[in-house]
């Protein structure tokens, strides 16, 4: 495959509003400007992104099930909302044993009760959260270093 390994890059319920979104807590980069910073960090790490973002839970696990069928190697999960509801997400990430890095723009711990819990948190191989856009290049970088040269 041109460009290295594939690790999918899901993105969740309403991050297509990013930039006009709450801008004083999910920041005012656009959900296309994070997607070329995170493509260019991709290039100088030797592998390729599938980016898939979804307001709707069903094209989400489908996702997941396509880029496992596909031989990726891990992905970098932003389910915004459905991290705290989606046991379907849950169910076909530990289905395809796809590794994961979950992410999130805002500090969920730091908000409203029900945000505290995640529903993947527990299956992930780490998770990033409360640091913006960056968190998302640092989710990439240390899920590839927690798989390995490959």
């Amino acid at each position: 495959m041109s460009g290295g390994r594939l690790v999918l890059v899901l993105q969740g319920p309403n991050l297509d509003l990013l930039g006009t979104r709450e801008p004083e807590r999910y920041g005012r980069d656009t959900l296309a400007t994070l997607t070329t910073r995170l493509d260019g960090a991709a290039v100088t790490l030797g592998v390729q992104l599938r980016h898939v973002q979804s307001n709707h839970e069903g094209i989400l696990v489908d996702a997941v099930r396509d880029a496992a069928s596909d031989g990726a190697v891990g992905a970098v999960v932003n389910a915004a909302a459905y991290t705290h509801t989606s046991i379907a997400l849950r169910d076909v990430l530990l289905a395809t044993r796809l590794p994961f890095v979950e992410v999130h723009l805002s500090n969920v711990h730091a908000r409203e009760p029900f945000r505290h819990h995640s529903l993947l948190a527990d299956v992930a191989l780490g998770q990033v959260t409360g640091l913006g856009a960056v968190g998302y290049e640092l989710a990439l970088r240390g899920l590839l270093d927690r798989l390995g040269p490959g």
